[in-house]
C-alpha cells in the first residue's frame, strides 16, 4: 500500500529514474553483488529521504538486496510526486506527496514506520524523534539506522550523550566519502542552480553572505565566488572563520553583514541565524535562502507576523514587505532551497553518498545486533569500497606502494 498524489504521475517519474540510475556507477555495481547476495532478505527498512529520483535509485538498491522498503520524504517540499508514483509500481511502499501539511507529514513519517523496521535511513532526524516519541512501539524489531545529514547527526549525539538514545546509528553524514564531497561540491553547486533558476537574477557583481563555514558553506561560498559575486561569510567558530579568510572571503558578525547582503544563505545547522534585527538594516529586494537542513534558520515566522504585506512574486519566492516599503524575498518558505526549488545534489555525488548508505546498512543487517546503543563512524572499509568503485568507473588508477616503501614508511 502507498500514499502519494497522483498514480498517474508515474511514467514521468519513471524516466527521471532511469536518468539518474545511468549515472550512477557505484549503485549499479553494488546492486549486481546485491542481486546475488541478498544481505536485506527477510527484513524490512523505513527510508526518510527527499523523496526525488536519486534517492529512488537507493531504494530500488535496497529492495534489490532482498529488503522490504517503506520510503517517505523528509521534508514537506521536497518530494517529487512523479517520482513517489513511479516508485510505488516498482515495488516500494511510498508515503509521501510534495507540499504535505504539517500533519500530514507526520502521519507519512508514522505509516512508513508502521511495518515495524528492522532498520532505518534518517535524513534529518524525524524517524528517530518518533520512534523515541509517539511511533516508540513500532521500535520493537529495530536493529539499527544510519542518518545522512549533520543536523540529523547531532541531534543523535545529544540523545546519545543523555542516554536516551534507544538503538545504535551510524553517522553516515561523518564519511569522507559523503561530507567530502555530498556537503561540499553537491550543496554549492545545487545551492545556486536553485537559486538562479527560481531568480532569474544575476549573481556576478552581487555581494553573497553565507552564514556557516561547515563543508556546505565552504561549498555555497566557493561556488558564489566562481560565479563572480563577492562573498561574506559570518562564523561563530574562529578556526573556521580564519580558514574562510585564509580562502579570500570578508569574515564579518550578521550584524555586520546584514546591510550589505543582496543573496543571504544560511547553512549552519542551527536555529535563528537570521532575525529581526537584521531583516531591519537589509537592502530592498535582498534574496534570503537556506539550505540547513530544518526553516528555522531564518525568522521566516517573525516576518509572517510582522511584515505590512506578503506577495507571491514568483514561484518559490514571497515577497514581505516592510513599514518602510522595503520587500525582502525569502525563497521555498525558509526550506532547503536546493530541494524545495531545485534539482538537489547532482546525480554522481549522491551516488557515492548513497553507495556509502548501502554499505551502512548491510554492516547493520550483519552486525547491528551486536552493537551497543549509541552513534557511530562508518567502518572506513566501506569509505574505501566505494571510492574504489568510483574511480574504477572514470577509468581512473592509483599508484601502488612497492614493499621497500611500505617498510620505509613503518619505520616512523
Amino acid at each position: 500500500m502507498s500514499i502519494i498524489r497522483d498514480i498517474n504521475l508515474a511514467e514521468m517519474g519513471r524516466k527521471k529514474i532511469e536518468w539518474a540510475r545511468a549515472y550512477m556507477p557505484v549503485l549499479n555495481e553494488l546492486e549486481k553483488e546485491f542481486v546475488k547476495t541478498k544481505p536485506f532478505n527477510g527484513l524490512s527498512i523505513t527510508t526518510s529521504v527527499h523523496l526525488e529520483a536519486k534517492t529512488a535509485c537507493l531504494a530500488l538498491l535496497l529492495a534489490a538486496g532482498g529488503a522490504d522498503v517503506h520510503a517517505t520524504g523528509c521534508n514537506p517540499l521536497s518530494t517529487h510526486d512523479d517520482v513517489a508514483a513511479a516508485l510505488s509500481t516498482m515495488g516500494v511502499n511510498v508515503f509521501a506527496w510534495y507540499n504535505c501539511t504539517p500533519d500530514e507529514y507526520k502521519e507519512h513519517l508514522s505509516t512508513a514506520l508502521s511495518c515495524h523496521p528492522h532498520l532505518i535511513l534518517d535524513d534529518g532526524g524525524d524517524l528517530t524523534e518518533l520512534l523515541h516519541g509517539d511511533c516508540r512501539a513500532y521500535g520493537d524489531r529495530l536493529i539499527g539506522g544510519t542518518e545522512e545529514t549533520t543536523t540529523g547527526v547531532i541531534r543523535h549525539k545529544q540523545r546519545a550523550v543523555s542516554g536516551q538514545l534507544i538503538f545504535p546509528i551510524i553517522a553516515v553524514n561523518d564519511a569522507d566519502m559523503k561530507h567530502l564531497f555530498d556537503n561540499r561540491y553537491g550543496t554549492g553547486q545545487s545551492v545556486w542552480d536553485a537559486i538562479m533558476h527560481t531568480t532569474n537574477i544575476q549573481v556576478t557583481g552581487k555581494t553573497v553572505v553565507v552564514a556557516g563555514y561547515g563543508w556546505c558553506g565552504r561549498g555555497v561560498a566557493m561556488r558564489a565566488a566562481g560565479l563572480g559575486a563577492n562573498v561574506i561569510i559570518t562564523e561563530i567558530n574562529a578556526i573556521k572563520a580564519i580558514e574562510a579568510v585564509m580562502d579570500g572571503f570578508r569574515v564579518m558578525k550578521m550584524d555586520d553583514a546584514a546591510p550589505l547582503g543582496d543573496f543571504f544563505c544560511t547553512v549552519t545547522g542551527c536555529k535563528d541565524v537570521i532575525i529581526d534585527r537584521h531583516f531591519a538594516t537589509m537592502k530592498n529586494g535582498a534574496f534570503l535562502t537556506n539550505a540547513g537542513h530544518f526553516d528555522c534558520e531564518v525568522d521566516v515566522a517573525w516576518l509572517r507576523d510582522n511584515s505590512k504585506e506578503r506577495i507571491m512574486r514568483r514561484p518559490n519566492i514571497e515577497g514581505f514587505i516592510q513599514a518602510d516599503g522595503r520587500i525582502l524575498n525569502v525563497l521555498c518558505e525558509g526550506r532547503l532551497v536546493n530541494l524545495a526549488a531545485g534539482n538537489g545534489h547532482p546525480v554522481e555525488i549522491m551516488d557515492m553518498s548513497f553507495g556509502v548508505q548501502a554499505l551502512a546498512l548491510e554492516y547493520l543487517a550483519k552486525h547491528g545486533k551486536g552493537l551497543e546503543k549509541g552513534v557511530y563512524p562508518v567502518d572506513p572499509k566501506i569509505d574505501a569500497r566505494v571510492s574504489e568503485i568510483r574511480l574504477l568507473s572514470s577509468k581512473i588508477g592509483l599508484d601502488v606502494l612497492t614493499e621497500e616503501q611500505e617498510k620505509y614508511l613503518q619505520q616512523y
